[in-house]
């Protein structure tokens, strides 16, 4: 009996501390994103390993949706963060989460299923960050083109849409998001990710992202203000000038 017990006690003990080390945070910054965050919740890739995932809203200080409703188990926590901005959100909620793993995912953006295997494939193969590959939710020939180059490593790699997944330790140490950098907080944390040669992958099982932002202006328009953008932002431009410029180019009448 006793030999029994200490085996019991011994893969429980295991059992604990392999759920510890496994554990996944997914952070998801929003700002008056309730229909999206709704929408997010029903998709089943989150109850894969329901017990190895926790969620955490990270609301803005300036968001006006009701977002408490959605805290609707105790997978699901929402942080009502000091400030605004994905920056300093992401930062917020990464405090008070308890994984070990961290998953950026942004409100509009729906994960594939496989979505929690992908990640732990990508960590068990040495790999301490990745990202994914995506797809628009509307399918037009234009926006595939986009879309095709998310799945190779190159100049727009990096970017939010593409749900950065990194280990604690390796954010930790990278200094999490510069929250002077209120635009491109993503590029600019992936920069980092390179100078310091933490091993990366891109994961080709693609998120479903929206295309709210080329139905609210010109596919045109859109092309030619990401790429001034990121020029602007490989030559030093400052976070502010770039939110700044980014709002007069870019119409956004879906955050409010």
């Amino acid at each position: 009996m006793r030999k029994t017990s200490y085996y019991l006690n011994a893969v429980l003990l295991f059992n604990k501390y392999a759920l510890t080390i496994a554990m996944i945070s997914i952070i998801i910054p929003a700002h008056n994103e309730f229909d999206n965050l709704q929408r997010l919740f029903k998709v089943a890739c989150f109850i894969e390993h329901e017990r190895l995932v926790e969620i955490i809203v990270a609301v803005s200080s300036g968001n006006t949706d009701t977002i408490d409703i959605l805290e609707c188990s105790q997978k699901v926590k929402v942080l009502h963060c000091k400030n605004k901005g994905r920056a300093a959100q992401m930062n917020e909620a990464s405090q008070i989460a308890s994984g070990n793993t961290f998953v950026f995912l942004h409100a509009d953006v729906v994960p594939p299923m496989g979505f929690i295997d992908d990640i732990l494939n990508s960590l068990q193969h040495g790999y301490d960050a990745g990202f994914f590959s995506y797809k628009f939710d509307k399918d037009v020939w234009y926006l595939r083109v986009n879309a095709s180059f998310t799945a190779k490593d190159g100049l727009f790699t990096g970017g939010g849409d593409q749900c950065l997944f990194i280990k604690k330790d390796a954010f930790n140490q990278l200094g999490k998001f510069d929250e002077e950098q209120v635009l491109m907080e993503d590029f600019e944390f992936f920069r980092r990710i390179k100078k310091e040669k933490v091993p990366y992958t891109i994961v080709k099982n693609d998120l479903i992202v929206s295309a709210r932002k080329y139905e609210s202006n010109s596919y045109l328009r859109v092309n030619l203000s990401n790429f001034l953008l990121v020029v602007l932002f490989k030559f030093g431009y400052p976070g502010n000038k770039l939110k700044s410029l980014h709002n007069k180019l870019i119409r956004t009448p879906y955050n409010g």
